[in-house]
């Protein structure tokens, strides 16, 4: 891994970026924000770099599993022979996917999301939050489907805004009843299907119900389709949709 072979060293946990993550602008911003907590927390991690490829996600999604399998096959390739047990993502998607889809192929790992490991982290007292720029604002948290009803993971992402003492809130569909922001199963890549309603502009008017602050998510691909939504109603100006990393960002003690 880039990070550490020169050195020699074998890190705690791989950190796969993921295409969104490398490439994108505004989840750049939340990768940075995840390496500089791993810092903190003083967690040995790599990251592959160049190596790293698409997980093979989109291409399953859409049917192509002869795709799939290229990608899928060479990422575990690349990820065996620098011996990887343990892997964190800031995208519910690749950790799906590397958790789920990749152990039939023979890539077994331990596949962890961000706000898991931060949960975690948190639980070790290896780094500590109070306040912060957000405090006291009313926040409602969406349910990514590839980290909620896909992986079971609900509890860990609202443990730590309850951490924030920020004002937490529930929408009629969350959990396991929790509405799709729209972009699931490749339908990011394409047009939106013709309907009465487009499915990020339902899930927008159900948080927009609430009166929030915020709109919290752990998904980059969330982040954009309700963002959008918020603009489709006008609501931009006063209703911000950010990742939980930013809403923690400022309350992080400084070590």
């Amino acid at each position: 891994m880039l990070a550490f072979r020169n050195e020699g060293k074998k890190p705690e946990v791989l950190f796969w970026v993921g295409c969104a993550g490398s490439f994108d602008d505004k989840a750049q911003r939340v990768t940075r924000l995840f390496a500089n907590i791993l810092n903190k927390a003083g967690v040995s991690f790599g990251v592959l770099g160049t190596e790293e490829s698409c997980t093979g996600d989109p291409a399953k999604r859409a049917g192509n599993e002869f795709l799939f399998q290229m990608q899928a096959l060479s990422n575990i390739q690349t990820l065996d022979y620098y011996g990887v047990e343990s892997i964190v993502t800031t995208c519910p998607h690749c950790f799906n996917t590397l958790k789920n889809d990749y152990p039939s192929l023979g890539g077994k790992y331990s596949v962890f999301h961000h706000t898991t490991f931060i949960k975690e982290l948190l639980n070790q007292g290896k780094i500590k939050v109070e306040g912060g720029h957000f405090k006291g604002e009313k926040i409602v948290y969406h349910d990514s489907c590839y980290l909620g009803r896909a992986n079971n993971v609900y509890e860990a992402p609202r443990e730590i805004l309850e951490q924030l003492d920020i004002s937490l809130v529930e929408m009629k569909s969350c959990r396991k009843r929790g509405l799709c922001c729209g972009a699931g199963g490749i339908q990011f890549f394409k047009e939106a299907e013709r309907g009465e309603k487009q499915i990020h502009v339902e899930r927008t008017e159900q948080a927009l119900e609430l009166n929030p602050d915020i709109v919290a998510v752990g998904c980059s691909f969330c982040k954009h389709m309700l963002t959008d939504g918020v603009k489709t109603k006008n609501m931009s100006e006063k209703v911000r949709v950010l990742d939980i990393l930013e809403i923690m960002e400022d309350a992080i003690e400084k070590r």
